[in-house]
């Protein structure tokens, strides 16, 4: 039976929690949507849900979001690559996941769903798929984002554990498909491939998930995970040249030949543009932290999502098709 109260999901926005906020309402969940003032409303147009306006950093506006709200879904954060100063990340990210986790418990809400990453989890560099139990350890982890991430999750797990806090967590892998309107670092790889503007790649290896199937995932977690629970929403483990491949395919093309760049001599490339950033205010194309995460080859496992959950990621390439034809119909690849 759909809940009468409403469902608060944050981050509706953005791709991720656009796809998300769908998914609720197919389901019957009546939809109130935290969103920053100001803020890029095209992903929730039409959507017939509750504005209310807010942000992970003001308490008040997080306790006036939750009141009388019988789920919680929570996928805003802070997802950016290249951050000068990494403390606005971790207050949004960290600080500002435990302070709507704690307002929604004091409002008693039922069920929440915290949207973590595979960025929180640990990976053994020989190409083994990752899982939720994959050791990991923030000495280890590489990059502001992932760093905020971690201890997002480790602090949503003490709320758990400490104050009976009752969340199911969702680890999704990396989303491609539509409404991706910034777009997301992901996106715009797959943009710039479709394009023709990919003519070299740093090798490395990925996890594709259509956003579509991360948001089912959701609601999946929302209706049967078990509490203090992780599940990863991942879709299948690909290596760039295979995924280069699959976006020239989609376009009907053969595949162009590509330089492999080997890290090392695009170390001082990257010092050089982290420079320039931080002197100009532009974001790097590359920098040394995403050149130290491509090390490893970002693969995971989604077994107990499916296994637990009833979780079934679609093929890789439909999100890759997806994502194309939704760039197109925005008018950023020819028609």
């Amino acid at each position: 039976m759909p809940p009468t109260q409403p469902t608060l999901v944050t981050g509706a926005t953005g791709f991720v929690g656009s796809a998300v906020a769908r998914a609720l309402r197919n389901r019957g969940h009546r939809l109130r949507l935290l969103v920053r003032p100001g803020s890029d409303r095209r992903n929730v147009a039409g959507l017939g849900a509750e504005l209310v306006e807010g942000d992970l950093r003001d308490a008040v506006s997080l306790a006036a979001a939750v009141a009388g709200c019988r789920y919680v879904v929570h996928v805003a954060a802070d997802y950016r690559l290249w951050v000068p100063d990494p403390a606005p990340m971790l207050a949004a990210n960290v600080d500002g996941t435990r302070a709507l986790l704690l307002a929604a418990a004091a409002a008693r809400v039922e069920r929440i769903v915290y949207c973590s990453s595979v960025a929180a989890l640990g990976l053994l560099g020989d190409g083994t798929p990752g899982t939720e139990d994959t050791p990991v350890h923030l000495q280890s982890i590489v990059g502001a984002y992932k760093r905020s991430k971690y201890l997002a999750e480790q602090a949503v797990r003490d709320l758990v554990r400490e104050h009976g806090v009752p969340v199911v967590i969702v680890n999704p892998s990396t989303p491609v498909g539509p409404r991706d309107i910034k777009p997301t670092p992901t996106g715009k790889m797959v943009l710039d491939a479709a394009a023709g503007r990919m003519p070299a790649y740093v090798d490395t290896g990925l996890n594709i998930v259509h956003v579509d199937d991360v948001a089912a995932g959701h609601v999946l977690a929302l209706e049967r995970g078990r509490i203090g629970e992780a599940y990863i929403l991942g879709g299948h483990d690909l290596g760039m040249p295979q995924l280069l491949a699959m976006v020239d395919d989609v376009m009907g093309r053969r595949t162009p030949r590509r330089a492999r760049l080997p890290r090392r001599l695009l170390w001082p490339v990257a010092l050089g543009m982290e420079g320039a950033a931080r002197a100009f205010g532009i974001e790097p194309l590359v920098t040394r932290e995403m050149l130290a995460m491509a090390k490893k080859r970002m693969f995971f496992s989604p077994a107990k999502a499916v296994a637990e959950l009833g979780y079934a990621p679609r093929p890789a390439r439909q999100a890759v098709v997806d994502a194309v034809a939704w760039f197109r119909g925005a008018g950023w690849l020819p028609a």
